[in-house]
Formats: structure tokens, C-alpha cells, sequence
């Protein structure tokens, strides 16, 4: 499936695109209003995930641009909470209204959603060896057991899940799951790991969480 980001800050969108790839999308990203309705226009996409501000088209022009031709899922992204932009987009039939700060988990969690309510059958769940999961129905499983996780054991699974063999550091998984900056005096993210390792790798003879030694943790299988 072929997704649109349309966003005025390069370095998130960098960062929401790398994850939606992890995930199996193909990404296409604007960071210009005008480009993004070209491309929106003139191209395939399944959904289109946009900052509600983006330079290039004031308020919400690109939406209003291509709801007259596409009626492609839409979710805003936006750091106001204001009754009359929500009340704006919702009624230009966005699916979801998002507002900053968010984990990136929970953010991918809702991009998700109508993804996989316009191709159910084509939205695979997240699985690595036997290990799946599932971001629409929020459930966990391993050898067909279910899991049972805390909301912060699945945003922090679901990360890395995303980007499984790929190294994240302690900075990356305290600012992408608890939204704070890391502080080396602190254990939140071992005490994290260790809780979610005892229960996703603890009862099976695999193991797929791994640390690596003074740069972080990983999903992956080893021989």
C-alpha cells in the first residue's frame, strides 16, 4: 500500500516515514502544502497523513484540495487541541485528528486503523519468528499464546517491532514511548526491558530481545 506524508518539519517526517517503511508501506513525503496536493492528485495513495499547518497552503487547503477529487483516508496531525480546527477537519471527513505530543508508537497504532479497514487482507501484522502483533486489535501473541502487556510494554514492543535489526539507543525508545528526554541517572527503560523481556522471551527457548552492550536493545533472531 502507498501512503502520502505531507509535513513541515523534515526531521519528524524522516522519522514517521523510517517507521512506516518498517511496517511495509511505501511512503511518499511533501514538505510543501502545494507538493503534497500535487502528488496526493496525481499518484495512488491509500492514506494521507498530514501536519494541519503545513507551509505551502494555509489551514487546511490541502485537504480541502483534495477532498474535492479523492476520498482517500485521511489523518491530521496538528500541536493545537482547538474545538473549531477539530471540528474543521472531522467535517472534511478526516479519519482521525491527532494531537502532538504523541508517542510514535500510538501514532502508528492509528494510522493503522483505516489502513486496515479499507485492505484488511492486505495489512499484515508485525511478526518476527513467532512473536506477532497486532495494532488494530492491540493484542500480543507468541507461539500462538496470548500476552498479556501493560500499555507501555506494547508501545515499547511495537518500536521495536518496527524497526526490528536495527540497534535503539535508551534516548530513542524514553523520547518514542514515555515522550521525555533521557536521563543517564535513570533506569525507566532497563526496568522497561527487562519487564517486557520476561515476558515476551522469558517462557520460550528463542530469544528475540537482545542487548547490545553500551548502545542499546534489538529485535531480531540469532542462530
Amino acid at each position: 500500500m502507498r501512503r502520502l506524508t505531507v509535513d513541515g518539519e523534515p526531521g519528524f517526517a524522516a522519522h514517521v516515514m523510517r517507521a512506516l517503511v518498517g511496517m511495509g508501506l511505501v511512503v511518499d513525503t511533501a514538505f510543501e502544502g502545494i507538493d503534497g496536493r500535487h502528488m496526493a492528485l496525481q499518484g495512488q495513495c491509500d492514506l494521507l497523513l498530514l501536519e494541519a499547518l503545513t507551509p505551502g497552503l494555509e489551514d487546511f487547503g490541502v485537504l480541502r484540495a483534495v477532498r474535492e477529487k479523492r476520498d482517500s483516508p485521511l489523518v491530521l496531525l496538528t500541536a493545537s487541541d482547538a474545538a473549531g480546527d477539530r471540528i474543521v477537519g472531522l467535517r472534511m471527513d478526516a479519519v482521525d485528528y491527532v494531537v502532538f505530543p504523541l508517542a510514535l508508537s500510538e501514532l502508528l497504532s492509528r494510522v493503522q486503523r483505516p489502513l486496515h479497514r479499507a485492505h484488511p487482507q492486505e495489512l499484515a501484522v508485525m511478526q518476527l519468528d513467532d512473536l506477532c502483533l497486532d495494532l488494530v486489535k492491540h493484542r500480543a501473541t507468541r507461539s500462538g499464546t496470548r500476552l498479556n502487556l501493560s500499555v507501555q510494554d506494547f508501545k515499547l514492543l511495537a518500536l521495536l517491532l518496527c524497526r526490528q535489526g536495527q540497534v535503539q539507543s535508551r534516548t530513542i525508545l524514553a523520547e518514542q514511548v514515555w515522550n521525555i528526554k533521557f536521563d543517564r541517572d535513570t533506569n525507566v527503560v532497563d526496568v522497561a526491558v527487562r519487564r517486557l523481556r520476561k515476558k515476551i522471551d522469558d517462557p520460550f527457548s528463542v530469544k528475540l530481545l537482545h542487548t547490545v552492550r553500551g548502545v542499546g536493545y534489538v529485535m531480531e533472531t540469532r542462530a
